[in-house]
């Protein structure tokens, strides 16, 4: 905490020491989130984490902070920089195996071109990978899909992106790799990844990305590849749809074999009035192996979820959430016994500015 509490200070003193030039070109921007959470397992009460393949909102029976972050952004002429610093449960959870925990992003940008359709970025960035970020206020449910609380939230490496037209957008990314901030070995090669953007009108999005890259599995490099499309529209101006379907292979530890997992995801949200939102979810995720979920049996898993949203303004939200999950083998626990099911419940409170 020491840390983080420099690095808040260092951000404000540097925002003072940029308002303070003459050059009125300078500008810049802060913004933050913050996010308290309650949740509960019915069929655990007395562990203290719920699923180890989650990473928020993992706490069993307790108020908690999910996640709270201070964000500051700077432009002067054509290149910006960001840092955002964050701490909270998702923090302790998702960078458990990182040095670097209370960075969230720092980065530094350029544009490459007058009519700014060309970019290159470098530094610690949010993930180009699936539809559901860190900040809940900006998903269509509480919680993550299983899909995205099994991808990388961040990257770390160098960025070129181009966007020729309002309908279309291209990334490439040579990384250190999935969801890295360093290396943890450096035998591997820079990972290499992709990002093609399509959006037929204002409301509608198709997705896809791709990633591939060396992956450091006890003292071995395992190739691996992996596939996120997804398609987000907008529908009759109250509902809100995300389809979105993740495949990945890695070279197994035998042979020249590959392990796959994939998983396909349904979210729908409705919009009763501008203070009301009900969303529902219908998911499945097979990993056989364990690639990305250590179960340690076949993991295949249906997960169904029912969301209702009170927005008491534009910068809160309320937010509930019951989700069950049932699997075909016995993943999951009830009081220290092997079961096939599992049922939570999640509330948060956010707010952003």
């Amino acid at each position: 905490m020491k840390i983080l509490k420099k690095l808040i200070c260092f951000t404000l003193l540097s925002s003072v020491s940029v308002f303070s030039q003459e050059n009125k070109e300078v500008k810049i921007s802060v913004s933050g989130y913050l996010e308290a959470f309650y949740a509960n397992d019915f069929q655990n009460l007395n562990i203290e984490k719920k699923l180890p393949f989650m990473y928020n909102y993992n706490r069993q029976n307790e108020f908690n902070l999910n996640i709270g972050l201070l964000r500051t952004k700077v432009t002067f002429e054509n290149g910006y920089a960001s840092l955002a610093l964050h701490s909270g449960t998702y923090v302790e959870d998702n960078y458990a195996n990182e040095k670097i925990k209370y960075v969230s992003e720092a980065f530094v940008g350029m544009y490459l071109d007058k009519d700014k359709k060309q970019t290159i970025e470098a530094g610690i960035m949010p993930s180009y990978i699936g539809f559901e970020t860190a900040n809940s206020s900006s998903n269509l449910t509480l919680t993550r899909s299983i899909l995205g609380e099994n991808s990388p939230y961040f990257m770390t490496g160098v960025k070129y992106n181009y966007t020729p037209s309002a309908k279309w957008s291209f990334s490439g990314l040579l990384t250190n790799g999935w969801q890295r901030i360093a290396k943890p070995n450096a035998k591997s090669l820079p990972s290499l990844g992709s990002q093609l953007v399509y959006k037929p009108t204002e409301n509608a999005t198709l997705n896809w990305s791709v990633f591939i890259g060396d992956e450091s599995i006890a003292t071995d490099l395992r190739t691996r590849y992996f596939s996120n499309l997804y398609y987000d529209v907008k529908w009759k101006n109250k509902f809100h749809s995300i389809i979105g379907f993740d495949y990945g292979l890695q070279k197994n530890s035998v042979g020249d074999g590959y392990d796959n997992w994939f998983s396909p995801v349904m979210i729908t949200q409705y919009s009763i009035n501008s203070k009301w939102q009900t969303a529902v979810r219908a998911e499945y995720y097979k990993d056989a192996k364990n690639v990305l979920i250590a179960s340690g049996k076949e993991f295949k898993t249906f997960g169904t979820s029912l969301n209702f949203d009170y927005l008491p303004n534009s910068k809160m939200k309320i937010r509930s959430e019951l989700r069950y999950f049932n699997s075909k083998e016995a993943v999951f626990l009830r009081n220290d016994s092997a079961v096939n099911s599992n049922l939570f419940a999640t509330m948060s409170w956010c707010y952003e500015f």
